[in-house]
């Protein structure tokens, strides 16, 4: 069974060029709330999402059947990069169209990325990130092109604030500056006070090292947060492709055992048959090449091939399943009912590959009823912890993750034997920047956004520590929330 097929069964086939035969990608495209639309080889819009709509404040169906989709970005009719996708031009001709504003991604052949500032769109003007690539049929071609939006306004304010704090600093070290040279002439003229003025001018040196090395740090966990940031929309889009292909392959997987059980069945019934034969030839031919084929072992061994096969493909869908609840949005910016430990192991099967080689992981779970709650950040936070717990287990140790409710709330204990923390550093493991890993591998951030994110969440977060022991992180949820915003606003990001 083909790729094609397995469509027809699904959707039926489009009947003009005007329809994109991807209904594994489409029948969620309107429902996700990130805005997309696509446009046909005509270059005329097939689908406009409604979070495109919530965007641009154009309704999907002044768009739909039109080729009218730079009305929503520009004041005068221009191409945009989806219609270059489909025209087939060159990575120089996008580039050039667009003075450099789009670059080729590095992960999807024929797909572009870059962003752009529109003045006309909200109320002041917003960021847009833009990626768009090419929607392909079974045989490769272009039938279409879809561009999917994203409002990085907020971001670029950060840059911009991030601009001015560093002007801000760079004027205090030229004040600075500017002390130390007046300091080094008080020095010259009243030797008496030589040495109190270079006590003077150490200590403000080191201040000036201290702010230089704030001011790297700032810069680097600014662009460590945009990277987090990009490779969670990654994750959660590189999960959405690959379950289309994981999914037909499952399919035509099944219909394939069925036909060799037909097959086997059919030939059965020869082999009841040979007795039948008269021809000594011929039943001599038939036996040599059942030899010569290994047809008893094949028997034997091809239902194990295919069930561990088809044993591979459903670890491969559970994975991707997993990825996909991890790295999601929480849906709607709104408070969600949730079941904590599906979600607690979805984030363990993403970080197995930290904890498989350092760690046994042990689940002792109790009975928990649903938590009102942001899930994707209750998972960061799960995250960080078990992360840091593997970390701390120089050889062979345990993780252990339980769960139990009490009254009105929820707890969840983490603990490892790991090398345990020092009382020193055990007062300071929640402030921001802070970090005992050495340069490169920490970022000090991770344990104070998951301390934001539990007392947003009107929670709270223990840890209780031994050196050469071990640690454990108790952390309290209430199960309902109350009189907390319903947006993601006031929320952790």
């Amino acid at each position: 069974m083909t790729m094609e097929t397995t469509r027809s069964s699904e959707h039926q086939a489009p009947d003009t060029a005007s329809e994109v035969p991807l209904p594994s990608v489409l029948e969620c495209l309107n429902g996700n709330p990130v805005p997309a639309f696509i446009i046909n080889t005509n270059h005329v819009v097939t689908h406009w999402n409604n979070a495109c709509v919530a965007v641009t404040q154009i309704s999907a169906a002044d768009m739909v059947g039109t080729s009218n989709h730079w009305q929503a970005f520009y004041k005068h009719q221009r191409l945009l990069v989806v219609d270059l996708i489909v025209a087939g031009a060159t990575e120089n001709q996008v580039t050039d169209s667009f003075n450099g504003k789009y670059h080729c991604s590095s992960l999807i052949p024929g797909a572009y990325e870059g962003e752009d500032f529109f003045p006309h769109l909200g109320k002041s003007g917003l960021w847009l990130s833009f990626s768009a690539s090419p929607l392909r049929d079974a045989e490769g071609h272009i039938v279409g092109a879809m561009k999917v939006l994203q409002d990085v306004t907020q971001r670029k304010l950060a840059e911009l604030n991030f601009s001015y704090i560093q002007d801000d600093l760079e004027n205090m070290v030229a004040q600075r500056t500017a002390q130390l040279a007046k300091a080094n002439e008080l020095l010259e003229q009243d030797i008496p006070q030589r040495e109190k003025a270079e006590e003077e001018l150490l200590r403000r040196n080191a201040e000036l090292t201290e702010l230089n090395a704030k001011l790297s740090k700032t810069q680097e966990q600014l662009m460590q947060a945009d990277k987090l940031a990009s490779i969670g929309q990654l994750a959660a889009g590189v999960a959405h492709e690959i379950n289309n292909p994981i999914g037909y392959v499952f399919s035509n997987f099944g219909t394939l055992e069925t036909y060799i059980q037909n097959l086997f069945t059919v030939l059965s019934a020869y082999q009841a048959c040979e007795k039948y034969i008269s021809s000594p030839e011929c039943l001599e031919k038939i036996k040599a090449l059942c030899e010569e084929v290994e047809l008893d072992f094949l028997r034997e061994d091809t239902p194990t091939l295919m069930a561990e096969s088809k044993e591979g493909i459903i670890r491969v869908r559970k994975i991707v399943k997993d990825l996909k609840d991890f790295s999601h949005a929480d849906e709607g910016q709104e408070w969600q009912w949730a079941d904590l430990h599906r979600g607690i192991d979805s984030t363990l099967n993403i970080v197995n590959n930290e904890i498989k080689y350092k760690a046994e992981l042990i689940k002792e779970y109790g009975d928990l009823p649903e938590v009102e709650c942001f899930p994707s950040q209750i998972n960061q936070v799960i995250m960080n912890i078990v992360v840091n717990a593997a970390h701390a287990i120089t050889e062979r140790g345990e993780i252990i993750v339980r769960t139990g409710c009490e009254g009105n709330n929820i707890w969840i204990a983490i603990s490892d034997t790991g090398s345990g923390i020092s009382a020193d550093n055990l007062q300071r493991i929640f402030d921001p920047f802070y970090t005992t890993k050495p340069i490169g591998q920490g970022t000090g951030l991770g344990l104070s956004l998951s301390y934001g994110i539990i007392k947003k969440h009107q929670g709270n977060i223990d840890v209780q520590s031994e050196i050469g022991k071990g640690t454990m992180f108790k952390i309290t949820l209430p199960i309902r929330q109350i009189h907390q915003p319903t947006n993601m606003n006031n929320a952790p990001v």
